[in-house]
């Protein structure tokens, strides 16, 4: 069997960068896993992402969680410093993290298209997982911020062999998220061209609930966020009770689009989520 991999190295950080993530993502993210920076293929591109697991027993195997970021383009782009931290972290509480850049960012090939062709680069980490192996790649959840929530949820249509679900700020009405804001429809206008209306359709998911795998999700929200405004959330929640579908829905009072002020109730919350739908 050919790797998927490409190339593998791990993060090295200096001291001063060390002291920030403890103190951001605490000693037991750092002190207990290892955050890979990656390279793998997808659709015959190479692809930057990354790969976090536990400093463990090597018998021991943990179930996997595909993180997808927020952003477009560069902007949302994850560094290895932030990656340190967030990978390492959930790394830590016992899981093998994969993340992808997306085509056409942080030096991967192709070209991005926002939840289109781009969703195969998340597909294309599950392969991943049978060369690790601590991997127990019977077991999947997935997490989305933002865009990412967005591409969670595009990746979920596309495969259901997902236990649960973490989506925090996520776009799931793509068509109302341009259009409260005229210079955000422009510049996606600009990207779509002439198929517009067609491509923010089939990014929708609003209205492609009933395509979605009844799996437990947790939808959390800033009640604050100005950039993707909890109405989101609130909808999504709607549809999914319509649809029968086991979710919770949680709105921090004053919450911004990252919930800096909610950091140790989210990350509970998340931690709680995955343990309780994959640790089973």
């Amino acid at each position: 069997m050919h790797s998927k991999f490409i190339n593998r190295e791990e993060i090295n950080l200096n001291e001063s960068q060390i002291k920030m993530v403890i103190s951001g993502w605490g000693s037991e993210g750092f002190e207990t896993s290892k955050v890979e920076k990656i390279t793998y293929l997808s659709d015959g591109l190479k692809i930057k992402g990354y790969l976090a697991y536990p400093k463990i027993n090597k018998n021991k195997k943990f179930p996997c969680i595909i993180w997808n970021r927020g952003g477009f383009r560069e902007k949302g782009a994850i560094d290895k410093f932030t990656a340190r931290g967030i990978f390492g972290q959930l790394a830590s509480w016992g899981y093998i993290v994969f993340a992808s850049q997306y085509r056409g960012n942080a030096g991967s090939e192709g070209e991005e298209f926002f939840g289109g062709d781009d969703v195969n680069d998340i597909l294309n980490l599950v392969p991943l997982a049978k060369e690790i192996p601590e991997a127990d790649y019977s077991k999947w959840g997935i997490e989305g911020w933002s865009r990412g929530g967005m591409m969670a949820l595009l990746t979920l249509i596309k495969n259901s062999n997902f236990k649960c679900a973490v989506l925090s700020g996520a776009i799931s009405n793509l068509k109302s998220y341009l259009e409260i804001d005229i210079e955000r429809k422009s510049s996606y206008q600009k990207i779509f061209g002439k198929n517009f209306n067609e491509e923010i359709d089939k990014r929708t998911i609003i209205n492609k609930v009933d395509k979605l795998p009844k799996i437990p999700y947790l939808l959390m929200h800033g009640g604050k966020d100005e950039t993707v405004v909890p109405i989101q959330s609130l909808e999504l929640s709607k549809k999914f009770y319509e649809a029968g579908i086991l979710h919770r829905l949680i709105i921090f009072e004053n919450g911004d689009h990252f919930l800096k002020n909610y950091r140790k109730e989210v990350d509970e919350q998340r931690r709680i989520w995955f343990d309780k739908y994959l640790k089973w």
